[in-house]
């Protein structure tokens, strides 16, 4: 059965500018039906890495928790630390860096939330039915404890899934630093021994006791990894300041999709009442907003869709950036058409359906689904 995608294409008037907009496009998905007054209602968002300038823009985002205020419940920005080690690696530096790029609790009318603690250990172990890689998956905290979930995604490309909307908001998003270590990497981390200043602030910090620190070859000390007893909770990588453990990041692509879907479907399914998805399908980059860069969009903005089902969105926004004219110069080849499609141009090596069609088979939602225009 096909599931409503609705689509405003960002045009607007005097009569009816954006935050009118928005309010008709979330009026027709009927999630303010399912709100209860006062339920905190965590809203999944990418904040941007530094130098990223084409992530959701805080100005296109207040409207929406109006919205969400004005039906009666209580939202918050929320996302969880990053694996690697970067401006969101652990919740002082990520709350930081959400407020540098705009979203500040008292212009926003919400407070920022860390969903996963201060350094990305406070997690939730829920469920996974019918997966092929996990019984459970770890999540974090504050978005599994919530009353409502509202995942608010930038379509773009990404360099290993291929691309990012919905489901990987919520499936790679929403996952503590253990989850994320689970759905990447199936060893544990990598020593650079040249990188290693024999510090031991890794030894210490492994719950596992994984990590020794042994003198090596050349009578300087380095850490030695057991991966037999590694449990993969990335803890190490957030206590090494010199790059002495880095990300495995080699893995096949669609087994990675599918682990993926499986944490998207642990924090979707348990839930008691639908979550409501918006995308953003403008400045459609090649790359993820982690990146540190914003490189050329790959298509026109085309509007911002709005649905209960996270499959059902995905699909509509990959086939509507596909039917959109290619721009260059961009990071698409030359010689690409309006109909091609744009994300397996531009990675050959990802799986037709980039995963949508196990997240169908895990009952995430549909990939058939109806455009409703406003």
């Amino acid at each position: 059965m096909a599931s409503k995608v609705y689509f405003w294409n960002l045009r607007a008037s005097m009569k009816a500018p954006y935050d009118q907009r928005i309010h008709r496009l979330l009026e027709r998905t009927g999630f303010a039906g399912h709100v209860a007054s006062g339920e905190l209602a965590a809203v999944k968002i990418h904040f941007g890495e530094r130098g990223v300038t084409g992530h959701v823009q805080p100005l296109m985002v207040r409207p929406i928790l109006a919205e969400l205020t004005r039906a009666g419940a209580r939202p918050f920005l929320t996302d969880a630390s990053t694996l690697y080690v970067g401006q969101r690696g652990e919740a002082v530096s990520h709350a930081m860096q959400a407020a540098l790029h705009g979203y500040d609790p008292l212009l926003m009318g919400a407070p920022v939330i860390i969903a996963d603690g201060l350094k990305g250990a406070s997690q939730v172990a829920l469920p996974v039915h019918g997966g092929k890689h996990f019984k459970e998956a770890f999540i974090a905290a504050d978005i599994a404890e919530a009353d409502l979930l509202v995942s608010i995604n930038h379509l773009k490309g990404h360099e290993l899934a291929g691309f990012g909307g919905a489901l990987k908001n919520i499936g790679m998003g929403a996952a503590s630093k253990q989850g994320k270590m689970q759905q990447h990497v199936t060893t544990g981390p990598l020593v650079d021994e040249a990188a290693c200043k024999g510090c031991g602030a890794c030894v210490g910090i492994c719950a596992a006791q994984a990590l020794a620190l042994l003198d090596g070859l050349d009578g300087k000390p380095h850490v030695l990894l057991n991966l037999d007893a590694c449990r993969g909770c990335g803890a190490c990588f957030l206590a090494c300041k010199n790059g002495g453990l880095t990300i495995n990041w080699q893995t096949d692509v669609a087994e990675f999709l599918e682990r993926m879907m499986e944490y998207a479907a642990a924090v979707l399914l348990s839930r008691p009442k639908p979550s409501l998805h918006i995308s953003f399908v403008t400045n459609v980059t090649p790359d993820c907003d982690c990146m540190g860069f914003s490189d050329a969009p790959i298509c026109p903005d085309i509007g911002v869709l709005a649905s209960l089902d996270p499959v059902a969105i995905d699909q509509a926004g990959i086939d509507l950036v596909n039917k959109a004219e290619p721009l260059w110069p961009s990071h698409l080849p030359k010689g690409l058409k309006a109909g091609q499609d744009k994300f397996l141009a531009m990675r050959p090596n990802l799986p037709p359906a980039m995963g949508l069609d196990y997240a169908e088979d895990l009952g995430l939602g549909s990939r058939e689904y109806e455009l409703v225009a406003l």
